[in-house]
């Protein structure tokens, strides 16, 4: 019965996305592929597809990512900041306090959002 369940799994995930078919091959000792064996294990997946995923996680995740949420970050403080003094509203230390906490809280989903504008210029979007 659990057999027949875990193959259902593996077949129900394979839908929707492109198959795989392209590999590439790369050298461990012994003690390397043990380690990564069971730190595979602990969450419960395949060396191989604990692999992919760490592999794919990594290429996508970048430093980068991190560069350009600070720049959105920074952009989204200046507005916030000039925007009393266009308007000739008074800005308290309190007011900048909350401003800055409010980027903080919103500037990952701002850069996001960015992002996306870019990815959708780019594929001749909006």
């Amino acid at each position: 019965m659990t057999e027949s369940l875990e193959l259902k799994e593996r077949l129900k995930s394979r839908r929707g996305r492109a198959p795989r078919s392209e590999s590439f091959a790369t050298r461990f000792t012994r003690a390397e592929v043990a380690t990564l064996a069971r730190t595979a294990e602990t969450e419960g997946k395949t060396l191989r597809e604990w692999a992919r995923e760490v592999l794919l996680r990594e290429a996508r995740h970048s430093d980068q990512d991190a560069v350009f949420t600070e720049i959105v970050a920074t952009r989204m403080l200046l507005v916030n900041l000039i925007k009393p003094l266009i308007l000739g509203k008074p800005v308290t230390q309190e007011w900048i306090t909350e401003a800055m906490s409010a980027v903080r809280r919103e500037k990952r989903r701002a850069a996001q959002e960015v992002m996306q504008q870019y990815t959708d210029d780019a594929k001749g979007g909006r």
